[in-house]
């Protein structure tokens, strides 16, 4: 793998930070990155790993906001965790320059606040197998997906 050792000393190092340097979705609306991410009078955290959050209020029946993970092997990001001693000792230095023309990969979702949970509205193949699959030809007709409290 690229990174190697306890999960939890990594977080106390923000070492995801390194391969996701962006926040974790924002709200849409009537632009892509719509306002309205944060309620007035409330700023952005400054701590690492919380600073690049578009997103910090609760959220609202009729929001509709992206959820968006991504792993990405910048250089830039990769080379500045490399010098850093706390976040050094979790990589494979070999491994992580196999992966750096890779770019990265990031599987958005675009999902509707209800009342009790939310709504996809995108219908994305999502595992490896069926991406794989559809690459090939294949249909995709997975129905859409709803979460409830």
């Amino acid at each position: 793998g690229v990174v190697k050792g306890d999960i939890s000393e990594m977080e106390k190092v923000f070492l995801a930070n390194s391969f996701m340097p962006h926040g974790l979705g924002h709200c849409l609306g009537l632009d892509c990155h719509d306002v309205g991410g944060y309620p007035p009078g409330e700023d952005r955290s400054t701590e690492p790993g919380l600073s690049s959050l578009r997103c910090g209020r609760d959220l609202m029946e009729g929001m509709v906001i992206t959820v968006e993970p991504g792993l990405y092997f910048n250089p830039y990001c990769i080379d500045q965790a490399l010098k850093d001693d706390a976040k050094k000792v979790f990589l494979n230095e070999d491994r992580l320059r196999e992966f750096q023309n890779v770019g990265g990969v990031r599987i958005e979702d675009d999902v509707v606040i209800t009342s009790d949970g939310c709504k996809v509205l995108n219908n994305v193949p999502r595992e490896m197998e069926d991406v794989e699959r559809v690459l090939a030809g294949a249909d995709w007709d997975a129905p859409l997906r709803e979460y409830h409290n």
